[in-house]
């Protein structure tokens, strides 16, 4: 699941899940991204029994701000068979001064060889982004047996700038609902360097901690 203050600008979408995407900008408007992560995190949670993923996307992005597309990763999270995740967006995007700007959206999460067919689900998100600081916001709009705002996920992250162009993310998140077996709360480090990123996760589940989920990813970025 990508990640979405994106957390989506889409950084996205993220990973915060966790190959951090750095995509890059084409006269026309589109770009590619093709990653690879030792531990596919979303939220905290592992998509992939805490083995690697590897993922790619296309995105348009157009000068008055709207933007949309699709992303791909191998995932094995669910009771039954599961090979991988399609993630299809589209949202606008804007700032309103030098320090400060806002992204909001629709996201669908689809699992299309996942056996049961309950899987799917949707969110439309939003977040403000204030210098280094994000503040994001995704409320559930649809899924098996679920109403529109049954669960909630609320997220910050912020970024110190580092040297050569290096930085250190941190992420607190918190995600609620009546579709959700447990009420969680994800926590965060990220180191990230010229398409790599090193980073540390743990998510506490109805107050029992987790442990601490460490992994290593890398992104390539591609001017279509």
């Amino acid at each position: 699941m990508k990640s979405i203050l994106l957390p989506i600008t889409l950084t996205g979408l993220v990973f915060s899940t966790i190959a951090i995407s750095n995509t890059a900008q084409a006269t026309e408007g589109l770009s590619a991204n093709v990653g690879a992560t030792s531990n596919y995190l979303w939220r905290g949670l592992e998509q992939t029994n805490g083995s690697a993923a590897i993922s790619g996307g296309i995105d348009y992005e157009d000068s008055s701000g709207f933007y949309a597309g699709t992303w791909v990763s191998n995932a094995d999270w669910a009771n039954n068979d599961m090979s991988y995740e399609l993630d299809l967006y589209g949202g606008y995007s804007a700032d309103i001064n030098d320090s400060l700007s806002y992204d909001v959206g629709f996201i669908y999460y689809a699992y299309p060889d996942e056996t049961t067919g309950d899987a799917d689900f949707s969110e439309v998100y939003a977040s403000v982004t204030f210098e280094a600081l994000t503040l994001g916001v995704a409320v559930l709009t649809s899924g098996e047996g679920a109403d529109v705002g049954d669960t909630i996920y609320a997220s910050a992250d912020y970024s110190f700038a580092l040297a050569n162009d290096a930085d250190i993310t941190l992420h607190l998140g918190s995600y609620s609902g009546d579709w959700l077996s447990e009420d969680s709360i994800d926590y965060g480090v990220s180191f990230n360097k010229s398409g790599f990123t090193l980073g540390a996760s743990a998510t506490d589940l109805d107050g029992a901690a987790g442990d601490i989920k460490a992994y290593i990813a890398y992104s390539i970025d591609i001017d279509l």
